[in-house]
């Protein structure tokens, strides 16, 4: 990949801390009390079984969930109460949902739509994005004409355009098989290292987190139980 297409996508990386962060559903509480500090361009992995709160927390991060109790921060300024919108974090989910009329690069380039930059910009960007996920020449192609891993990388390429401060992956890979969760691990950690965008990585699969993590975070029952490095 071209050296200048891998440019950084932000200024400066941003620092995320979560401080005695508490959240659930209606009467159930799935997090408690929860510390973790995530540095400004770390990838760090949050692991442990279904159920344990990990897609809460990244929920949290994003805005989709509001804490009952505890801050969040980003960098030195307070998001607890920012709308999602404004957070500038983009979230990869398990499964891609793309738009099925749009072609590739109009579903990469669709958040740029909504914040209004079109015209070149907008087709440098998804340009550049393309190249960032490996699919130069895929652009007019429908997600029909997709592979699983293919379309799980213009999810990517779509939450890379906006230039995000902050990326967070659901189990991005888990609907993969094994030879392609590979690819797309190995696809990832290089974007990301050359990004140095500050990244949140959600599995219960402990390989995959020993492959991909700076950190690993583990969470049991609503808790982190151990934080640490490789």
């Amino acid at each position: 990949m071209a050296g200048e297409s891998l440019a950084p996508v932000t200024t400066s990386s941003t620092q995320i801390q979560l401080k005695n962060i508490s959240a659930g559903y209606g009467p159930m509480t799935v997090l408690r009390n929860l510390w973790l500090e995530v540095g400004g361009g770390e990838l760090i992995v949050l692991l442990g079984p279904s159920g344990c709160g990990k897609t809460t927390l990244l929920k949290i991060i994003a805005g989709l969930l509001a804490p009952i109790g505890g801050d969040l921060l980003f960098g030195d300024r307070v998001f607890t109460g920012v709308p999602a919108e404004r957070r500038e974090a983009a979230m990869v989910f398990q499964k891609p949902l793309l738009f099925p009329h749009l072609t590739v690069a109009e579903n990469i380039g669709f958040g740029l739509k909504m914040r209004k930059i079109a015209g070149d910009e907008s087709t440098r960007r998804v340009a550049e994005a393309l190249e960032m996920v490996q699919l130069d020449g895929f652009g007019e192609r429908k997600p029909r004409e997709l592979s699983g891993g293919q379309e799980q990388r213009v999810s990517l390429a779509r939450a890379l355009v906006t230039r995000p401060r902050v990326l967070l992956l659901d189990e991005p890979f888990s609907a993969l098989d094994v030879g392609l969760r590979g690819e797309m691990r190995s696809l990832v950690r290089q974007i990301q290292r050359r990004l140095q965008i500050t990244t949140v990585f959600v599995t219960h699969d402990q390989e995959e987190a020993v492959t991909i993590a700076d950190r690993i975070a583990l969470l049991l029952d609503g808790e982190m139980v151990q934080v640490g490095f490789l």
